[in-house]
């Protein structure tokens, strides 16, 4: 959901005038127009078409992405022509990159050939190949002539009535091509056209000696390309259409009005998973009212999105069943290997990479929530229980907490599985203690330490190294109360969560709802607590202590990812927040040298080249919380963030200096396949250069 706040970018540059490739040039102030022509074989003949180019193209060497903007029936490749100022303006503004515009002429089946390949071999309109000529010959001919990227995350197709099915038609039949689409009042009808649209003149959809099929109208229509299209090839859709479009008075024809028309197109759309579309009802008809100001919109939007660099994926393979699986921790070994954890048809598995497996369930579900690593090169992990996981819980049915400890080859030490019977017990949090000990933090729903304050409340506990439960401390306020995350050095448990309604304070200073950071000594005595934002919604998932002794947390606020460093008696240090139009949130935060931090989240808008939906966020901040990278790296779909929206991501430092994540992807690695609905996947980057 977009955040409710207006971004702008003001930037003052000097445009340029420059000498385009040869042919007829109009030189203007920024970019440039010049004509070209592209053999195609498809065809027999050449493809006519003007060309924008940017301001310095003739001085550059670097790559663009391309706009390829088809003009409606009847009209010729000039009537683009009309959006070169504005192409300059967003160019010089920074609203869009630099981008390469071509504008091919159509004049085949005079003017209505619908930008498809006719099937027509009657008399007068003889139907031609315009689809292979345009989207094939011509792209070709255009990444061999001038500096694109020939890849389809740098190539939008837009265009307007018979121009916007035409783009429409492109973006879903050539995912491989294109990755936007700006479909401006666009002439698709469903099931099939008006009785007097000229889509049935033209011989278009025609076959053999009729100008006009049914049956081929049906098949190159959006309905029946949605169900085919490849998620892992996804598209973003720019719908826009006037709100005074011609009205058809035969009631039979009323539905094919294009408003309507643009509002079912819309809504079939938002429900395909390789599809994220907008529409936009703007003033005015038919006509240019509507298409330059729609365009600039269009551009506004998906302009920012076009990169001439391919969107970093996740490696293979995955780890997970056919079935729902979750992330549930990393943990890096002093030798270099690593251990991680998730949850796979319902159990706990723990895996050695490159080495054993070891399974850890009941018939009941078992979820991980953390894994940390033990000097001897065994294993810690934490979460919660439907079952009788450690042997002395018969007959329990709700979630009870867990703790394992498993030595370096797998072997279980121990089990310790605790809670208040009848009652939800969940841990989300686990941090090693100096001694081979835990500390864990999660949530009851019962009185683990005093009575219950609210509907849940957080806790806190200390586990020794044979697996007893030390103590217990609860912490919660009227509201919903969870732990997420904890950390601890030899003086100070740090432990994050959110808050449903005000928590207890603490020494000076008072609590709000939303993100909290809690201070504990190592016998469980509240030290201070600070707060994040003031809404519900608000939380903090992550915490760990950096070389310098702060602790640093990091979360979602209002939307964005939030990251703050405290000193242990509770002084704010410094805030980092990193925004976009859409939702991100930190998930994990990993202390490096020089008390730098790196932080792992997700984010669904555009750090650096967007992969899909949500992307794995990276972020290195100084000891002084300044960023000095972001990046993010994904999937065509979700990753790092669950079907609920909540964070199902985990990082941690290795010897090496590289930062290991792990996290739920509901997409496909590069090079490898996918088990299903959701899996687990593993990636490690480098602070030194961050993805």
């Amino acid at each position: 959901m977009r955040k409710p706040r207006w971004l702008a970018v003001l930037a003052v540059l000097a445009s340029l005038t420059f000498l385009a490739t040869p042919g007829e040039t109009e030189v203007r102030a920024g970019g440039t127009l010049a004509t070209g022509s592209a053999p195609s074989q498809a065809l027999g003949e050449n493809i006519a078409f003007n060309v924008y180019l940017p301001g310095g193209y003739d001085r550059g060497t670097g790559r663009h992405p391309v706009l390829y903007l088809l003009h409606g029936r009847g009209d010729t490749m000039q009537a683009w022509t009309r959006v070169k100022t504005l192409l300059d303006d967003m160019i010089r503004t920074k609203r869009i990159p630099p981008v390469i515009a071509v504008m091919p002429d159509a004049p085949w089946s005079e003017r209505g050939g619908w930008y498809v390949d006719s099937r027509y071999t009657g008399a007068g309109l003889p139907g031609r190949p315009v689809e292979t000529a345009l989207a094939r010959d011509l792209v070709a001919y255009v990444d061999a002539t001038y500096r694109t990227a020939p890849i389809r995350e740098a190539r939008l197709v837009g265009g307007y009535s018979m121009g916007g099915a035409g783009a429409l038609r492109f973006a879903l039949a050539h995912q491989d091509l294109f990755g936007a689409a700006a479909v401006l009042s666009p002439a698709v009808y469903t099931p099939l056209p008006p009785s007097d649209s000229s889509a049935r003149d033209y011989g278009a959809f025609g076959k053999d000696g009729e100008k006009f099929s049914d049956e081929v109208y049906r098949e190159l229509n959006y309905p029946a390309l949605l169900p085919k299209l490849d998620p892992d090839l996804p598209v973003r859709l720019f719908v826009a259409v006037g709100d005074d479009e011609y009205a058809n008075p035969d009631p039979a024809d009323a539905r094919h009005d294009l408003d309507f028309e643009s509002a079912a197109l819309y809504n079939a759309a938002r429900r395909s998973p390789a599809l994220s579309a907008q529409l936009r009802v703007m003033d005015g008809g038919h006509d240019w009212t509507v298409w330059e100001p729609a365009f600039e919109q269009a551009m506004a939007e998906l302009g920012p999105g076009l990169s001439v660099t391919p969107p970093t994926g996740l490696p293979a393979p995955l780890y997970g069943t056919a079935g729902p699986d979750w992330a549930g921790g990393v943990a890096a070994h002093a030798d270099g290997s690593l251990t991680i954890g998730y949850a796979a048809g319902g159990n706990a598995v723990l895996t050695r990479v490159g080495g054993w497996t070891r399974q850890l369930g009941t018939a009941a579900d078992e979820r991980l929530y953390g894994v940390a690593a033990l000097p001897d090169g065994g294993v810690l992990a934490a979460g919660y229980t439907k079952g009788d996981l450690d042997g002395r819980h018969a007959g329990n049915t709700t979630d009870d907490a867990f703790v394992v400890n498993l030595d370096a080859a797998g072997a279980v030490r121990w089990i310790t599985q605790f809670g208040v019977p009848g009652v939800a017990d969940r841990l989300y949090g686990l941090a090693a203690a100096p001694d081979g000990g835990a500390y864990v933090a999660g949530y009851t729903k019962g009185a683990l330490d005093g009575a219950n304050a609210g509907d849940k409340d957080a806790i806190l506990a200390r586990l020794t190294p044979g697996g007893e439960v030390s103590w217990i401390r609860q912490y919660g306020g009227a509201g919903e109360d969870k732990a997420y995350g904890v950390a601890a050095d030899a003086s100070n448990v740090y432990v994050t969560g959110g808050a449903g309604a005000a928590l207890p304070s603490t020494g000076p200073g008072t609590t709000t709802p939303g993100g909290w950071l809690a201070a504990f000594t190592t016998d469980g005595t509240r030290k201070w607590t600070a707060t994040a934002g003031g809404s519900a919604s608000d939380r903090l998932n992550a915490v760990a202590v950096t070389t310098t002794g702060l602790a640093v947390a990091t979360g979602g606020v209002g939307g964005d990812a939030y990251t703050a460093a405290y000193t242990s008696q509770g002084k704010q240090r410094w805030q980092h927040t990193l925004a976009t139009p859409l939702a991100e949130a930190g998930a994990a935060v990993v202390p490096l040298a020089g008390g730098e931090v790196e932080v792992a989240g997700y984010t669904r808008g555009r750090v650096s080249v967007q992969a899909g939906g949500a992307d794995v966020l990276t972020l290195r901040l100084d000891g002084k919380g300044r960023q000095r990278a972001a990046a993010q790296l994904g999937t065509a779909r979700d990753d790092g963030v669950d079907a609920f929206a909540e964070p199902d991501l985990y990082a941690t430092a290795t010897p090496s200096g590289e930062v290991a994540i792990t996290g739920l992807t509901y997409g496909a690695p590069k090079g490898g396949d996918a088990p299903g609905n959701g899996d687990v996947f593993l990636v490690r980057t480098s602070p030194a250069d961050p993805r």
